[in-house]
């Protein structure tokens, strides 16, 4: 039920789900940055208030001092409070106390009973007895010592109390960034999204078989320009392998139809009594030959698609590669006319030992060969020369290379093309065109790899089988 209520859910454009999201996470960030911001002002606030305040008890003890180093409570003390409460911006919620030097009341603001001063001061009279209230004091000092202090009270909440318009234009500030930050996100999904949108579409033209498609590949950001030409190459590569698989397909027909047409004319010859005697003797071997070339055509076939599918077993045993490699090339000679030279192989000193499978092996490299024969120069003999030589990443080389026509420069990126045949070769042999294909499947199945040399020889061509060192 899960997997059905996954499978009709609507998907969401990337346009509503970035904004949506970013604008909770941002308004969310925001927001707590906004409080612990609120409460740090809040502390500080209170701080410099306290500061504040004391330099008001201060200024107060001060001017609580006559010319001759007495205490003076004058009547002028009340104006001079609340001149300073109003210079200073603490006039909300605050009491002014002055005691004398035996903790007596001398003076408060607003006015208090000894008793409520006592209530609202701690026993030692120098803070305030309520956690509700903060207090400043300053010793009223004279000429012949303290002659008492001056407590100034004040509440905690009119301490860090904000003015409403700062509080009103922190908000704005908040809302500003969260609009700000959504219009940012917003207008950059859009810029994302478009591009996807327009590789989305042309994805599903591929998908309705329409190669030629064209994007606008003239993005400013480099990742969505990247994405764009890559796409539109890799559009441009599938209709060439489109059409390469239907030239292919066409050739493969051909070439299985051949011998088919050709052993069905044979026998129905030799049937109908049109050969007789040892004409018919001969029909009969050629169509022989046909069918062996046919059933070698399939078979090429079913080990190529058997190796892709990845069911074919290989093996990775310890071989000593010089015996095996002399091995190769005597049985291969045996079966080679005198227009082949005795093929050279160069050892190394040291014995080589290879991980592999001797029969992948020996089928990889008697394919080169072969193929070296069919791209045999006219009027010259074929030479062949195998060299073996440890590298020092911990694999082997094992290099063959002939004298033969060479390889066209334009086929050289095709060549291990499954189905892929030069010119001269469809004009000469039949085949599939799947044996290099396979050798390259078969050296990288065994961790290895097969390639053409990057530097030719002056003469015919050179290919690399790459195989791993046994430990």
């Amino acid at each position: 039920m899960d997997n059905m209520n996954n499978r009709t859910k609507k998907p969401t454009s990337i346009l509503s789900y970035w904004t949506v999201r970013y604008l909770l996470i941002i308004s969310i960030g925001l927001l707590l940055t906004a409080l612990v911001t609120f409460w740090w002002i809040q502390q500080e606030a209170m701080n410099n208030r306290m500061q504040t305040t004391g330099l008001l008890a201060q200024e107060i003890a001060d001017r609580s001092v006559s010319t001759d180093g007495q205490l003076a409570i004058t009547p002028s003390l009340d104006k001079l409070v609340e001149d300073r409460k109003r210079f200073f911006k603490v006039t909300m919620e605050m009491c002014v106390i002055i005691t004398g030097p035996a903790g007596e009341l001398l003076y408060s603001q607003p006015p208090l009973t000894d008793e409520e001063m006592r209530h609202k001061l701690n026993d030692t009279l120098t803070d305030s007895r309520s956690p509700e209230f903060k207090a400043a004091a300053a010793q009223i000092q004279g000429d012949q010592g303290t002659l008492g202090q001056v407590i100034v009270l004040q509440s905690k909440r009119s301490l860090r109390h904000i003015p409403q318009e700062e509080i009103t234009f922190f908000s704005i500030i908040i809302v500003f960034l969260i609009i700000l930050s959504w219009l940012t996100i917003y207008l950059l999904s859009i810029k994302l999204a478009k591009p996807i949108q327009r590789v989305a579409a042309a994805a599903a033209t591929i998908s309705g078989g329409q190669y030629n498609i064209v994007l606008e590949t003239g993005a400013k950001e480099r990742e969505i320009h990247e994405l764009l030409v890559s796409f539109q190459e890799m559009a441009g590569k599938l209709q060439q392998f489109e059409q390469s698989r239907a030239v292919m397909l066409a050739g493969v027909s051909h070439e299985l139809k051949t011998p088919v047409t050709s052993i069905k004319g044979l026998l129905h010859a030799v049937r109908e009594g049109v050969v007789e005697g040892e004409e018919a003797g001969e029909f009969l071997d050629i169509a022989l030959l046909e069918a062996e070339r046919l059933q070698r055509m399939v078979a090429d076939l079913l080990d190529y698609n058997a190796l892709t599918a990845g069911i074919v077993a290989v093996r990775h045993d310890r071989l000593e590669a010089a015996p095996l490699l002399e091995e190769i090339l005597y049985q291969w000679k045996l079966t080679q006319g005198e227009d082949v030279c005795e093929p050279i192989l160069h050892l190394p000193e040291n014995r080589l030992f290879l991980r592999g499978d001797p029969l992948r092996i020996q089928q990889i490299i008697v394919n080169l060969l072969n193929n070296s024969v069919q791209a045999k120069a006219q009027g010259r003999k074929l030479q062949l020369t195998l060299e073996l030589v440890a590298t020092p990443q911990g694999s082997a080389e094992i290099t063959v290379t002939d004298n033969g026509s060479g390889i066209h420069p334009e086929s050289r990126e095709l060549i291990f093309e499954a189905f892929f045949r030069s010119t001269a070769k469809q004009s000469v042999l039949r085949g599939l065109g799947l044996g290099l294909t396979f050798s390259k499947l078969l050296a990288e199945a065994m961790g290895g790899s097969l390639e053409l040399a990057s530097v030719p020889p002056p003469q015919g061509c050179s290919f690399v089988l790459r195989l791993p060192l046994a430990a």
